[in-house]
């Protein structure tokens, strides 16, 4: 049994704890506004402590304190990591052994055409945004060094989920399919990201970066016409890109194409994918009754 800190108790970092909070003894978590926090299965496992960068909670010093293990997925700003500027110094003092799990995403990769990309490519961010993620990346790595502590970078693909998906997005009538040739993206079932923090824990490897993605890269617009062909309804008509009315977060996705491989995930990690493409895993949540009225 280990005690773990959550730095941002997010979508994520929620579905760990509702599936695998019963590994810990104990649970801290920051949120920035306790009236807005997600909502877990058994509440009372976690304490919250207020977090951001203009307050914290005097009470995470000390579960820092008591922590083996930090998940962090607080997201950093432009400028900084803000759990690195306001804690970065207590951690590194920390005296424990402590396992370090940083949320991060495949975007540190920028544009590859469409090219495969596995953890031995260099990043390459494009945008702002996944350049402050790669910033944060060697910052976390540098506290691996450390001999009593292992930091493991995971770098995410889209993330769907009960909640989050191509049938929730079609019941509200927000979905869309938007054509850019030769455009595809890969996914990962959030049930598949708390497995592999979950196998991180047994893990005796040393400090290591990881890409967490699904075997199929894909079309965005084949996923909506999958999850209308579960759905039994007709899927929205096809938009060409430069037509289509996208939010600038949308079209910097757009701008960006590549496959990241999870090879290493597989056979060095030892993780067996529950969704390894959006049909497995649209099919499993709509089963669960996602997506209906």
């Amino acid at each position: 049994m280990m005690n773990l800190f959550v730095f941002g108790l997010g979508y994520c970092a929620c579905d760990f704890i509702d599936r695998y909070g019963d590994l810990f003894d104990a649970i801290g978590a920051t949120v920035r506004d306790c009236e807005k926090t997600r909502i877990l299965q058994d509440e009372r496992q976690v304490t919250r402590f207020l977090f951001d960068r203009d307050q914290e909670d005097p009470g995470i010093g000390p579960a820092l304190a008591k922590a083996d293990m930090l998940l962090v997925s607080v997201p950093p700003d432009i400028s900084a990591d803000p759990v690195l500027a306001k804690f970065g110094r207590r951690i590194a003092a920390l005296p424990q052994d402590l396992k370090i799990i940083y949320l991060s995403t495949i975007g540190v990769y920028g544009d590859r055409q469409g090219e495969w990309v596995d953890e031995d490519r260099m990043p390459s961010p494009k945008s702002d945004r996944s350049t402050a993620r790669m910033h944060a990346e060697k910052a976390w790595m540098t506290l691996g060094r450390d001999i009593n502590k292992t930091v493991h970078i995971l770098r995410l693909a889209g993330i769907y989920g009960p909640g989050r998906n191509a049938l929730e997005a079609l019941r509200r009538g927000a979905a869309h399919r938007i054509v850019k040739p030769g455009q595809v993206f890969n996914r990962i079932h959030v049930a598949d990201i708390s497995a592999t923090i979950a196998e991180l824990l047994l893990y005796e490897g040393g400090s290591d970066i990881w890409n967490l993605s699904d075997d199929e890269p894909a079309p965005p617009q084949d996923v909506v016409t999958y999850a209308a062909a579960l759905m039994q309804m007709e899927p929205p008509p096809e938009q060409d890109i430069d037509v289509a009315t996208l939010s600038p977060l949308a079209h910097s996705f757009y701008a960006e194409n590549k496959r990241a491989a999870n090879r290493k995930l597989k056979h060095q990690l030892g993780v067996t994918l529950a969704y390894p493409t959006y049909r497995e895993g649209l099919a499993a949540l709509w089963e669960a009754g996602e997506g209906r009225s």
